[in-house]
């Protein structure tokens, strides 16, 4: 007689959560809770994200935006930072300090504040012609008869193989620098959106130069970076 084996080809359980340190369960708890005890917790956490708000402000913000210009920003992020980690307390798995979990929402929305604030009365380019702003970074003749090469190519492929939405968030991303959030403001999109669109213009690039025997050459140019 023949014996079979029953053999469990379930999914593997998952791995257990990571366990909270005490001062995690501290903040959750608190924030968690009602009347005084939490209005106090909230107001200690307002204060740990505006100090990490006025650090990260500070650390981008250009001589042009004065003291009470950078102090503006940095409440403002600490305030919507404060919303967004009430409003994710669930979310928090423990996998570091609640404290280091909370530090990077105001450091997020700072930054972000602070490009946003810089690009203000800035013109955003959105012109595929402004890939001619790209340094010849060659060091020989040889060098730079590739580049010239190459260039002539990206040229040759923003115009011809992309759509004119993928070609002016190339050029404004890849090229003039614009900041994803500042273009998406402007755009009236989300980063997300514009992170699919510029994926999808390079990919396009890398394609219509593979046809060409320069992808390898263009890989410097067509690097994804975030």
């Amino acid at each position: 007689m023949t014996h079979r084996v029953a053999v469990d080809v379930g999914t593997e359980p998952a791995p257990p959560a990571p366990t909270l340190d005490e001062t995690s369960e501290q903040w959750l708890s608190a924030l968690r809770s009602t009347g005084a005890q939490r209005e106090r917790a909230v107001s200690d956490l307002r204060a740990l994200l505006l100090r990490a708000a006025r650090f990260e402000t500070g650390r981008r913000a250009t001589a042009a935006l004065s003291r009470s210009e950078r102090n503006d920003l940095a409440m403002q992020a600490a305030d919507d930072a404060l919303m967004l980690v009430l409003d994710k307390l669930d979310t928090f798995e423990g996998r570091s300090r609640f404290t280091t979990w909370a530090y990077k929402f105001a450091v997020y929305e700072a930054g972000v504040k602070t490009r946003r604030r810089g690009w203000q009365d800035r013109e955003v380019a959105l012109d595929e012609a402004s890939w001619s702003l790209i340094e010849d970074s060659s060091s020989g003749p040889e060098a730079a008869a590739e580049e010239r090469e190459l260039l002539l190519a990206l040229e040759a492929g923003i115009a011809t193989a992309l759509t004119a939405h993928q070609r002016n968030v190339l050029v404004a991303l890849a090229v003039t620098g614009v900041p994803i959030d500042v273009l998406a403001d402007r755009l009236g999109t989300t980063r997300g959106a514009l992170y699919k669109t510029l994926h999808d213009a390079r990919r396009k690039l890398r394609g219509h130069l593979s046809n060409q025997g320069l992808a390898v050459l263009a890989e410097g140019y067509l690097k994804e970076k975030r």
